[in-house]
């Protein structure tokens, strides 16, 4: 078996997550708890230990820890704590963290990946990223709420409330891998009054985004909801690009306007292939809106026709398309939905539970466990592209929900000095040992 890439073990990862951590803590100035023999390092590191091996609820996260030692010792030594805190510790202080203070931890893997060129095939037109946004739920309740919650007033005047993140995900169309960035939460900050919403979300993930990446090439994919002006602009400002869905009902004047234009303002060409018809078309320098201060955008448009039935789409975008690239930039535009099928769908149903409540609290809890869950899915991704051990596991099990269990299971029978040895021992299991006694 090859070796794993330099940097690239779980234990290297986590290392990184950890400083990332304390650097987070220190510069938010987060105090510790007073007569607590845990520290906030610990607790944030149990929370992600809760997310690393897949636990379904932290009732059964909290039952292993205090009824196997070996559980204990395995932490411990694996995530390099003091001591592994209760599930009631363990919600109280995490909920008074504010979701920032772990930011840190998604910086650090990305430059990670970029120092050691593992962006290269992620590259779109040979010098882009592509970064996937959308919004997603992670919280609901009619009656369970805090004062972060947004609130939807309903005909019969109940209330419901809510938490919403705005998720971000570096994709590529020939990639099956994504890389999460730190998504942007959703809720009420302290002394507002109005509901947050994802264009604002939007906004603020870009400017923080580029601060921490501030020459990155970028290219920003999004849905209908961000194709308006204000945003385009906000992009502008930051100097980064996109390939932002444009829905005709919603753009009525720049459709008119590419639909009425001369044919060879806007070139096209059509073929099959396998008994799929496809026609590309794009327009330059076409007015977004019919405002005299309107942005002026590309538009690319693209239609398949497969036993009868047509599907089309359309985008805006400052990228220079042309004949010769068009092919590319569709299926970088499609690429969009990855942050849909690649992300959010296996947090749902690959063992994560992203759809269940590990608790709301008061302030941050369900958000910061959600940036826990979307940081431990990081490192797992980080794996599956280069970690040789965690690739032969998933290959050997053939599915990554078994993995997760039996990394479960090896917690309380194994006592494990580092993730290596766990994933050598998912493939090459030594013989248990025997209890000799009974207590």
């Amino acid at each position: 078996m090859k070796h794993t890439r330099k940097y690239f073990s779980h234990d290297d990862l986590l290392s990184e997550v950890s400083q990332a951590f304390e650097e987070g803590l220190k510069r938010y100035k987060i105090s510790e708890v007073s007569r607590s023999k845990f520290s906030n390092l610990d607790y944030l590191k149990s929370g992600l230990a809760l997310f690393t091996f897949k636990f379904t609820s932290l009732l059964k996260f909290d039952t292993a820890r205090w009824k196997c030692e070996t559980f204990q010792g395995n932490m411990r030594r694996l995530f390099k704590m003091d001591d592994v805190p209760c599930d009631t510790y363990l919600r109280e202080r995490l909920d008074v963290l504010p979701p920032v203070v772990i930011r840190q931890g998604y910086t650090r893997l990305f430059r990670l990946l970029q120092r050691n060129r593992l962006l290269d095939h992620f590259r779109f037109f040979k010098k882009y990223v592509l970064i996937s946004l959308d919004g997603t739920g992670v919280f609901y309740s009619e009656q369970v709420h805090c004062e972060h919650c947004c609130v939807k007033e309903h005909k019969n005047g109940t209330p419901s409330y809510y938490h919403q993140i705005l998720g971000a995900a570096l994709v590529h169309p020939d990639q099956k891998v994504v890389y999460p960035l730190c998504p942007e939460p959703i809720m009420k900050n302290d002394g507002q009054t109005k509901n947050d919403c994802e264009r604002n979300a939007a906004k603020r993930w870009v400017t923080d985004f580029r601060r921490e990446h501030p020459h990155l090439p970028t290219v920003i994919l999004a849905d209908g909801l961000s194709s308006n002006e204000p945003f385009i602009r906000i992009l502008q400002e930051n100097n980064v690009s996109y390939i932002l869905v444009a829905k005709e009902g919603d753009h009525a004047y720049l459709t008119e306007w590419v639909q009425t234009a001369d044919r060879i303002d806007k070139p096209s060409f059509t073929e099959t292939i396998k008994g799929v018809t496809q026609t590309y078309e794009y327009m330059r320098d076409v007015p977004l809106n019919e405002s005299k201060e309107s942005c002026r955008v590309h538009v690319v448009r693209f239609s398949e026709t497969k036993k009868g039935k047509t599907t089309r789409w359309m985008w805006v975008t400052d990228l220079p398309v042309t004949l010769q690239t068009i092919r590319e930039f569709v299926k970088g535009g499609r690429s969009r939905w990855r942050i849909e099928n690649e992300t959010f769908n296996t947090l749902k149903n690959q063992g994560y539970e992203f759809e269940h409540n590990f608790g709301h609290g008061y302030q941050y809890l369900t958000t910061l466990f959600t940036h826990l869950m979307m940081l431990a899915f990081f490192i797992d991704q980080c794996l599956q592209y280069v970690n040789k051990r965690f690739q032969a596991a998933v290959e050997h099990w053939r599915a990554k929900g078994t993995v997760w269990e039996l990394m479960r299971s090896a917690l309380l029978i194994y006592e494990l000095p580092d993730f290596e040895t766990l994933y050598h021992v998912l493939v090459h299991p030594p013989p248990a040992p025997l209890i000799t006694s009974v207590l």
